[in-house]
């Protein structure tokens, strides 16, 4: 099968931009990478026959085949965890006080295979059993949010290898996870069932009932553009309560954006207080 050629390029990019927001302008080597062994198994000789099948193809399987194979979706527990440590001493004790705090509502956009969300979910649980606090994990709601099927299926299935786990204190891996004995743990039903995952495209507009008191999107704007960013994040400001926060990953900023966030400390910034 030959490479992949400039306009085979242009068109992949263009097609997935449009619908998705990810910009591949600019990643032949991924686009090569991700796609290739797939393109050659399905018998196509070229990138352009096969993105003609995508295109064509009424299921819409194909094309979800296609985003699943370009978004990356590497993570780990715990990670960037400065900002569960600043979630845990800092958002956790305002929601707490807030009249409507026993309704919490939290959205990880962009959680991959779900290592963020079920983390985020330990701190809360954590919280609330040792801070003797007025929350109820009941009443805790955590939207986890994906383009990726795969991704989700793999997050709402809660197995991961024990290289996954090593940020996870030793009496937290034995209060949320079991041990499969193969080398992978399996989050608890009590951990799984404080998650709700469904796939949302990140372009396409919020169906959201009640505001969040918190959103994380941490490293997936970095596959976005400018235009695409700033009306991501006046569309989280509109589904944010007053007060409410938002943390992004570590190697993005918002700096150079006009919108209505406070900013916080590097990476978190804040909807502010009516």
């Amino acid at each position: 099968m030959r490479s992949l050629n400039e306009q085979e390029l242009i068109d992949i990019a263009s097609y997935v931009k449009e619908r998705y927001g990810v910009n591949l302008a600019e990643k032949r080597m991924l686009v090569e990478s991700r796609l290739g062994c797939y393109v050659q198994s399905k018998g196509f000789e070229d990138y352009g026959s096969y993105f003609d099948y995508v295109k064509n193809d009424p299921t819409g399987t194909e094309i979800a085949n296609l985003i699943n194979r370009i978004t990356t979706n590497h993570t780990f527990f715990m990670r960037e965890s400065d900002h569960l440590e600043f979630f845990t001493h800092e958002v956790l004790p305002w929601i707490e006080k807030l009249p409507d705090g026993n309704d919490m509502r939290l959205w990880c956009a962009g959680c991959a295979t779900g290592e963020e969300p079920y983390g985020l979910a330990i701190h809360i649980l954590d919280y609330i059993n040792t801070h003797n606090s007025s929350l109820n994990a009941a009443d805790v709601t955590i939207l986890a949010s994906d383009i990726s099927e795969r991704a989700l299926m793999a997050a709402s299935e809660g197995v991961y290898p024990h290289e996954n786990l090593l940020a996870i204190q030793a009496n937290w891996l034995g209060k949320y996870f079991m041990d499969l004995f193969d080398g992978t743990y399996k989050v608890t039903d009590e951990l799984r069932s404080s998650v709700a995952f469904k796939k949302i495209n990140l372009l396409d507009h919020f169906n959201i009932k009640k505001p969040f008191h918190t959103i994380f999107c941490r490293n997936v704007m970095i596959y976005f553009d400018a235009e695409t960013r700033i009306s991501l994040i006046n569309r989280f400001y509109d589904i944010m309560t007053p007060g409410a926060y938002l943390f992004i990953g570590h190697s993005e900023s918002l700096t150079s954006f006009s919108h209505g966030l406070k900013y916080i400390r590097p990476s978190v910034y804040r909807k502010p207080l009516e």
